[in-house]
């Protein structure tokens, strides 16, 4: 298991999975969630600066969650406590059927909380690409991990 005191920031962990986007899932998604016209109807789309049907950006940040807990299933098990939310999330380029999409992340910081001394808050830069290795999204989120030994003074 690995915990708080486990971390080293600079770590680069690459998802070992894909994403295929289908045109299928594109639309289905944008219908229940973002039904904008230029993410469910394909001459709609033709009249816009993307130019054909588009992936919502919340659907790619969807798929970028999946990788990412797809890809901790294979890793050794983190005694993860969720996350508090993202400091910052940008769709970079447009995201569209038959694009394959792949995902890393950086761990670019980590603390102690104050106020919980048995957890730690890690910061993780993620970055999305597809496969012409353009990027698609970048965040920064926020997650909680536990701390082996709530009672020592590991920083």
């Amino acid at each position: 298991m690995r915990y708080y005191e486990d971390l080293v920031i600079g770590t680069v962990t690459k998802s070992d999975r894909t994403y295929d986007v289908t045109r299928e899932e594109v639309i289905e998604f944008a219908g229940k969630y973002d039904p904008q016209p230029f993410h469910l109807d394909d001459e709609a789309a033709a009249k816009t600066h993307f130019g054909r049907l588009s992936a919502s950006g919340w659907h790619t940040a969807a798929m970028t969650m999946r990788m990412m807990v797809e890809g901790w299933r294979t890793q050794e098990p983190s005694a993860s406590l969720g996350s508090p939310g993202v400091d910052e999330l940008r769709w970079r380029k447009p995201v569209y059927p038959g694009d394959t999409l792949r995902a890393e992340s950086k761990l670019i910081s980590k603390r102690r909380m104050n106020s919980r001394r048995e957890m730690g808050l890690m910061k993780t830069e993620t970055t999305v690409y597809n496969q012409n290795d353009e990027i698609v999204l970048t965040m920064v989120s926020n997650g909680l991990i536990a701390v082996r030994d709530p009672d020592s003074d590991v920083e």
